[in-house]
């Protein structure tokens, strides 16, 4: 397997043409791949068209545009992503974050709203090479996987409700989750039965068939299916919605129609939308690239979702990003390199510029149960119920992900959920555990006595060791606990000794907290020792003066030797 070491020896060989991927994998390609890549291109195609019309239905588009963003978001991902197996398109995320974020912004207009979405994509394209340029990649690793479940359940209970309408035939409406439902409530005497046996059909062929032949294309089998008897039995006439006629032949390539100073608000829906596309397409293309023992290179992925993004807008599309499902297509289907992706374009080419037309009479009852059967995997109640009986702060971080996506939707539920994951790890940070030390019976070890009350307790003496860097946000809850354990001592005390051996880091804040430290157990007549300092702590400890304070700091002395010389 490709290590890091190897990813940065190759990186300084090859200069320039690291920054251009097929410069390295088309060097590595084997005629062996070709089939799977052409076979995997093919698959990935019937699997993107029934998934790209339904979620462009999902973001308020004409459907074609969900094509586009698979036929050249795929082929600018192919150009610039380090991933070999990771599928760019629409997501139902993204899709939804359009919808419920565009329309306010269009006030009503559909063209402007087109053009807003499709702005949105040269956004976020830029935003990724903003981040590129400044090395933000790991700034992603703020958001805690608590939270992402949150957010995806969240997400796709958000998504499910958006497709209740269309599965029973009624208008539907609402800005957030709970105004759908109370809506759709209202609505559900004005069902179509027509609607809702097709829905239900087609929810079992679609559920069975991913069960039986679980690499197959069998939402376009169900789609065509659809297709065939709603011209046969002239579904339409019967009141049943279907997508109409989508415009045959390529999209025209243009830039945005519109300026950013034009769109209040695109920042933010930009920056919304590369959260997701980029948390989603590394934690997908990471699971592959250790499958198949090849090195990920988390940076490169910002230049290869803003090429995606940047290929979809030209295209009028709206933004992309990689994504699990269609990315375990591509590889199941035995995609080698991202030369499957171009197959994949072309294999779409083909079909806008010949196809279209048989798409006319498909069903959005279908399209609705084929976004259903796309997204139930992102709700995962189980992994809630886990977070409750295991760590309650988790699944509160959790909760309020999932809390903060139905009642605000998607895009200020995201951005709410980034904050959450700040807040709660400062709130982590600023109240460390500090262990209070006691002997090992018969050792001469030591080790926390809340966790081990058979410990020896150490007369006159309290030992603590914080387990965490000593910084501004914690420095003062860390010195107002050690002041409380010395006034509810039970016995005079001689000796206060920090141990630093799990602070690997100590900042002003944290120095100036033992100078006050000692100071104030100097002033009740106590002594005050620091052992276990890391090299860089020392160094901060020496050049704050605190080392004379507490008569030297060394890497030699241990708790223990200083206890065996204190009487």
């Amino acid at each position: 397997m490709e290590t890091v070491a190897d990813t940065a020896g190759r990186q300084a060989e090859k200069g320039w043409l690291w920054w251009f991927p097929p410069a390295r994998w088309l060097a590595e390609y084997h005629l062996s791949f070709l089939t799977g890549d052409i076979v995997a291109g093919v698959t990935l195609a019937a699997y993107a068209i029934p998934v790209s019309l339904a979620y462009s239905t999902l973001a308020d588009l004409p459907p074609q545009v969900g094509v586009y963003g698979y036929l050249l978001g795929g082929l600018g991902y192919a150009l610039f992503g380090s991933s070999r197996q990771l599928a760019v398109g629409p997501t139902s995320a993204i899709s939804l974050m359009i919808a419920g974020t565009v329309e306010t912004m269009a006030g009503g207009d559909a063209q402007r709203y087109a053009q807003i979405a499709s702005l949105t994509a040269f956004t976020t394209a830029a935003l990724c090479v903003i981040a590129w340029l400044l090395r933000l990649s790991a700034l992603v690793k703020l958001i805690s996987d608590s939270i992402l479940v949150g957010f995806k359940t969240g997400a796709g209970l958000t998504i499910a409700m958006t497709q209740l309408p269309a599965l029973f035939g009624v208008p539907g409406g609402g800005h957030n989750f709970f105004e759908r439902a109370w809506l759709f409530g209202g609505q559900i005497s004005q069902l179509n039965g027509f609607v809702v046996l097709i829905s239900i059909v087609a929810l079992g062929l679609l559920v069975l068939g991913q069960r039986a032949l679980p690499r197959k294309p069998v939402a376009l089998g169900v789609v065509a299916l659809s297709i065939l008897l709603a011209t046969i039995l002239q579904l339409p006439a019967m009141g049943v919605a279907v997508t109409g006629k989508i415009p045959a032949g390529l999209p025209s390539l243009a830039g945005p129609a519109l300026r950013l100073r034009d769109v209040e608000g695109i920042f933010p829906l930009a920056g919304g939308c590369l959260l997701l596309a980029y948390i989603e397409g590394v934690s997908a293309a990471r699971t592959f690239a250790a499958k198949h023992g090849y090195a990920l290179d988390a940076r490169q992925e910002l230049l290869g979702i803003g090429a995606a993004n940047l290929a979809a807008g030209l295209a009028h599309g709206y933004p992309v990003a990689g994504g699990l499902s269609q990315s375990a297509v591509n590889d199941k289907a035995g995609a080698r390199t991202p030369l499957a992706l171009v197959v994949t374009s072309m294999t779409l080419a083909l079909c806008l510029l010949f196809l279209t037309g048989l798409l006319e009479n498909l069903p959005k009852a279908v399209l609705a149960a084929v976004v259903l059967t796309a997204i139930y995997s992102l709700v995962d109640f189980p992994a809630l119920l886990r977070m409750w009986r295991i760590s309650r702060l988790d699944f509160y971080a959790a909760a309020i992900a999932l809390g903060a996506v139905l009642a605000l939707g998607i895009l200020d539920g995201i951005l709410l959920a980034a904050a959450a994951s700040i807040l709660l790890l400062l709130m982590r940070v600023s109240y460390p555990h500090v262990a209070y030390l006691g002997r090992k019976p018969g050792t001469n070890l030591y080790s926390d006595v809340a966790r081990h009350p058979e410990n020896e307790p150490l007369a006159g003496v309290i030992a603590f060791r914080p387990e965490a860097s000593l910084i501004y946000v914690n420095a003062e809850s860390v010195l107002e606990g050690v002041l409380d354990h010395l006034r509810s001592a039970p016995s005079p005390i001689r000796l206060v000794v920090c141990d630093l051996s799990a602070s690997p880091y100590l900042d002003l804040a944290g120095a100036r907290m033992l100078h006050n430290l000692h100071d104030g157990l100097a002033a009740r007549g106590i002594s005050f020792r620091i052992v276990g300092a890391h090299g860089a702590v020392r160094d901060l400890v020496r050049a704050e003066g605190i080392d004379q304070k507490v008569g030297g700091v060394s890497r030699a002395l241990t708790l223990d030797a200083l206890l065996s010389g204190f009487s």
